[in-house]
C-alpha cells in the first residue's frame, strides 16, 4: 500500500494528545460505575477504592483505554512527546499499573463476570498487549503487572461464548464483534490465541450467511460503533482473503462505492450530551475499520477510502482535545485505532 493520508500523525496529533492524558486520567469525577452491590456491605463506589487502576475519565472501560493510549504514544511516537508529558505519563503508569493494584481489578472481574462484557475486556487485553510491546524500561513492571488482567479476560470469555446464543449487534458498548476483534488482536500480540478457534466458530454462527445489510438505517442517535462495520472487521480477522473479500461483497454491496452510507461523516448535534458525544467516536470507528477491511479491495479503493477516512479524524481533531468532557475523556484512544488502522 502507498504511504496514505495521516501517516504524519505522530507529528501532528501525539505530543498534544499525550499533554492532555494525565489530566484526564487524574479527573476523579463526574465518574460513572457499574458496580452491582451484592448486599449492604457492598456499596462503597469510591472510585479509587472500587478500581485503584482504572479511575479517572469517566468510567472503567475509559480509563482503561485511556491508559492504552499513554502506552501507544510512548511506544509509537516518543520523539514527539515533550518531556514533561513522558514524565507524567510514566508517572501516571507507573501508579495505575502497580501490580498490586491490577490485582485488585483482576479479583474484581473474576468476582463480577459481567462486568464491562465485552468492551471493556477488549480493552483491558489490549492493555495488556501494548505493555508489552513497549520498549520503555518502566514497562517490565507494567507487562507484568497486566498479564493477569489479560489471563482473566481469557477466562471470562471462554467461559461466556458458548453461552451466547445471539450476537449483540448494538452501536454501543455491548456490542459483541469489537470487543472480541480488540480480545483477538491482543492475543495475536501476546502469542496467546487458544480463543481464536472458539471466536471464529461462533462468528461463523452469528455472521456467517448474512447478506445485503441496510446501511442506510444506521447511525443509531448513540452509536460510537457501526454494527455492520464491527462485524465485517471482525470477520477480515478471521477469514483467509478472498473468502473475506467474497463475504464483504454480499454483505456490504457497494461499500466499495464512493457516498456509501457507511463511509458519510455522522452529523454531530450536542457534543457536550453524552450520548450525543458518541457520534464523534462513530466517525473514529468507521474510519478504523474502513481501512481494515480496505484490504478486500484493490488499490484505487483503497485509496480512495483512506482519503474519506482522513476526513473523519480531521472532523474530530478539535474536540478530542479542546472539546467537552464528554468527548475528551475517551476519543483519544479511538483517534489512534483510526490512525493505526492497516498500519
Amino acid at each position: 500500500m502507498t504511504e496514505q493520508p495521516n501517516s504524519d500523525w505522530r507529528a501532528t496529533y501525539a505530543g498534544q494528545w499525550a499533554s492532555r492524558l494525565p489530566d484526564l486520567l487524574a479527573r476523579t469525577y463526574p465518574y460513572a460505575t457499574q458496580h452491582v452491590s451484592g448486599g449492604p456491605d457492598d456499596c462503597d463506589v469510591t472510585p479509587w477504592k472500587l478500581h485503584p487502576s482504572f479511575h479517572g475519565c469517566f468510567d472503567w472501560h475509559s480509563s482503561c483505554h485511556m491508559l492504552w493510549s499513554s502506552v501507544q504514544l510512548l511506544t509509537l511516537a516518543p520523539d514527539h512527546v515533550d518531556d514533561a508529558a513522558r514524565h507524567g505519563l510514566i508517572r501516571l503508569l507507573d501508579d495505575r499499573l502497580d501490580p498490586a493494584k491490577i490485582a485488585v481489578e483482576v479479583d474484581y472481574l473474576r468476582a463480577h463476570p459481567s462486568f464491562e462484557r465485552p468492551y471493556g475486556w477488549g480493552w483491558a487485553a489490549m492493555l495488556a498487549a501494548a505493555a508489552d510491546r513497549c520498549p520503555l524500561p518502566e514497562a517490565q513492571v507494567w507487562r507484568a503487572a497486566t498479564r493477569p488482567l489479560f489471563e482473566v479476560v481469557i477466562e471470562l470469555v471462554g467461559n461466556w461464548l458458548p453461552r451466547l446464543r445471539y450476537a449483540v449487534r448494538s452501536g454501543e458498548h455491548s456490542n459483541v464483534a469489537f470487543g472480541l476483534g480488540l480480545v483477538l488482536d491482543a492475543g495475536a500480540i501476546l502469542g496467546e490465541e487458544s480463543l481464536r478457534p472458539l471466536v471464529t466458530e461462533r462468528a461463523q454462527f452469528w455472521f456467517g450467511e448474512d447478506r445485503n445489510y441496510p446501511a442506510a438505517w444506521e447511525p443509531g442517535g448513540s452509536d460510537f460503533l457501526s454494527p455492520a462495520l464491527t462485524e465485517a472487521d471482525l470477520m477480515r480477522r478471521l477469514l483467509p482473503r478472498a473468502e473475506f473479500r467474497d463475504w464483504l461483497t454480499a454483505f456490504l454491496p457497494g461499500l466499495d462505492v464512493p457516498g456509501h452510507p457507511l463511509t458519510l461523516l455522522p452529523d454531530v448535534v450536542d457534543p457536550t450530551d453524552g450520548k450525543g458525544a458518541h457520534l464523534l467516536g462513530l466517525a473514529l470507528s468507521r474510519a478504523a475499520a474502513l481501512r481494515s477491511v480496505s484490504v478486500a479491495f484493490d488499490a484505487d479503493t483503497r485509496e480512495s477510502l483512506w482519503a474519506t477516512t482522513h476526513q473523519h479524524v480531521e472532523s474530530t481533531a478539535g474536540h478530542i482535545v479542546d472539546g467537552d468532557f464528554m468527548a475528551t475523556h475517551w476519543l483519544v484512544s479511538f483517534a489512534i485505532l483510526a490512525l493505526t488502522a492497516n498500519a
